[in-house]
């Protein structure tokens, strides 16, 4: 629906597993390639996938450190914003994490926590600009397919 309406998505991830040596970053840019087409098989193209490789508690040195790219900090939605050129009255922030929100509101875009995954035990301690109950509903608000924001 977004790829439709030529709305870019792109993909924030945090990925300890590389700072933690469960996987190489080889490993995750297959990953990522593999999910890109799986996507694109669905016609949802991904302008750009951004990852965190560092965790403060890693046991690869190199990627042993704090960041401004690990959420909840936002230089990793900063460096999307900026890389696609989209304002942040443009942006939109969708997680199921709070820390996904945190990002969002520090990089100063509006959030959209959904109460799946993380979303459902983390709706009740969120400071999200809405809170829905999934990816497709968050989607068709961001479209404006629904005349009243969703309930909080």
């Amino acid at each position: 629906m977004l790829s439709r309406a030529n709305i870019d998505i792109m993909i924030v991830s945090n990925q300890a597993g590389i700072a933690k040596g469960f996987f190489s970053e080889v490993d995750l840019a297959a990953l990522n390639e593999h999910m890109r087409g799986q996507l694109l098989y669905h016609a949802v193209s991904v302008a750009g996938i951004y990852c965190c490789p560092h965790h403060p508690e890693g046991t690869v040195p190199r990627y042993r450190q704090l960041c401004s790219c690990r959420k909840p900090q936002p230089g990793l939605l900063i460096a999307a914003m900026q890389e696609r050129g989209i304002g942040r009255s443009e942006a939109v922030m969708v997680g199921d994490r709070n820390s996904d929100i945190e990002a969002g509101r520090a990089a100063g875009v509006t959030t959209y926590l959904v109460e799946t995954g993380y979303g459902a035990s983390e709706k009740h301690s969120t400071n999200a600009t809405y809170v829905v109950a999934d990816l497709l509903t968050a989607v068709r608000h961001i479209l404006g397919e629904h005349k009243n924001p969703p309930a909080q």
